[in-house]
């Protein structure tokens, strides 16, 4: 029997086989019987694919590939890069403390974000942490008076600002200078003069991050450039640079988009590097969606299909059980996710907009889709895996969504699914009126 032909969007693992979509192997359809929906589902085989694409790329050079975790940070997904061998990037306590529980080595981990706490940096320096990609002049003078209220020493990178346009939605560019990431490029060399100077911090090496959902090499390489030409800079101020962090940021295919490969990527800055001069130095990368993105779905029962006056303008609805609450990425950045019915139905398709339940007229998982279906299919939204439960709320007193990870034959519940009672545990009533 020849292999059903992969899905857009979901080019590892998720398949049709006799019309009945598979993920691993598992019928989806099956497995919210089971579980129920909303239902996340991962294929840890996909993530440890990803994984390994870039490691292979790296092969024979000194680096550092640390996983994004901002993109899913359910404990599982943790731990199966963990026991990769991966490091992690953070941007917050509650990050690095979500990488211990899962077994992650501190020593591994990168801390960025423009807003830690002298708390947050107590945190990290007690663990261990390898480094902190530090964004501003103030946050490098508390860095280092915290650092020295413990008796120990900071090891930093400065976060540069390239201002390099990344062509992607303007809420995930992070390297314009309009942006409030990094250290503006034309202040890094005083910067790190300033870093060096203070006794509580140790230079270690530099970063950039240009922005999310990247499909060409170019500006990866426009950002490399600027930031080798402040490598040569700060090292003729008397600075050393240990390793070069480059940030991550790359796509993947949610439609028609044609991200490079990681190993594409990564040789085109391979060669630059070593063109410069600079091969000798440690390279660290900070991938996040392209480790998981396309390795979940979404699982969403249909509710309650609405058609509308469309020789009056209306619109067909096919109202679902998931919401903005549980995938906010097309509220939020109007993104276009593949949608799939679980199981084929031969009668002639209409087109939806696929909405939830939420009050708000913006709460849609995709507009105009041609779809057939009926009350009770089930639908999956497709590339999930990033930026999907890690930024589900309980909108509306809506329970978050159950997690499953695929792992061959195994399926295991990764997070349970919320009651609704949990949602109001911690709170509290008022005193009786007197």
């Amino acid at each position: 029997m020849s292999r059903p032909p992969a899905l857009p969007g979901a080019p590892f693992l998720a398949r049709r086989a006799d019309g009945v979509l598979t993920l691993e192997g598992h019928a989806l359809d099956d497995l919210a019987a089971r579980f129920g929906t909303p239902l996340y589902v991962y294929s840890r085989a996909s993530m440890r694919a990803a994984l390994a694409s870039y490691e292979q790329a790296l092969q024979g050079r000194e680096h550092l590939v640390c996983y994004a975790m901002k993109a899913n940070s359910s404990l599982a997904v943790l731990q199966t890069f963990a026991d990769a061998g991966a490091g992690f990037d953070i941007v917050s306590g509650g990050e690095l403390a979500r990488v211990l529980a899962a077994g992650g080595d501190a020593s591994r981990v990168v801390f960025s974000g423009v807003g830690k706490t002298p708390e947050e940096m107590r945190q990290a320096l007690r663990a261990g942490v390898r480094c902190f990609n530090v964004e501003s002049l103030p946050e490098l003078d508390t860095l280092d008076a915290v650092a020295r209220s413990l008796g120990c020493v900071a090891p930093v990178s400065l976060r540069v600002n390239p201002d390099v346009d990344a062509g992607t939605h303007p809420y995930i560019s992070t390297g314009l200078k309009g942006n409030k990431f990094g250290i503006a490029h034309g202040d890094a060399v005083v910067a790190y003069r300033h870093a060096a100077a203070l006794p509580g911090l140790r230079v270690v090496g530099i970063d950039c991050h240009i922005g999310s959902q990247i499909t060409q090499v170019a500006p990866y390489l426009d950002a490399l450039d600027r930031l080798l030409d402040l490598v040569e800079a700060v090292e003729a101020a008397g600075v050393a640079i240990h390793h070069v962090d480059v940030g991550g940021g790359l796509g993947i295919t949610y439609t028609d988009e044609q991200p490079p490969a990681p190993a594409e990527l990564v040789a085109a800055m391979l060669a630059r590097i070593d063109a410069r001069g600079h091969g000798h130095r440690e390279l660290l990368l900070e991938p996040g969606r392209s480790l998981v993105g396309n390795a979940g779905v979404l699982l969403t029962t249909a509710l309650v299909l609405k058609p509308g006056r469309t020789d009056e303008g209306g619109k067909n609805f096919c109202i679902v059980d998931a919401a903005m609450n549980d995938l906010v990425r097309p509220a939020m950045y109007q993104a276009w996710m593949a949608i799939e019915p679980c199981r084929g139905r031969g009668e002639p398709p209409l087109v939806w907009d696929v909405v939830g339940p939420v009050c708000e007229s913006g709460d849609w998982l995709g507009r105009d889709r041609t779809l057939a279906i009926e009350p009770g299919d089930v639908l999956a939204v497709l590339s999930a895996g990033a930026y999907g439960m890690v930024m589900a709320s309980n909108y509306n007193t809506r329970p978050r969504a159950a997690e499953l990870m695929l792992d061959g034959e195994a399926v295991h519940v990764i997070r349970e699914r919320e009651a609704v009672a949990d949602l109001f545990a911690r709170e509290r009533l008022l005193p009786p009126a007197r």
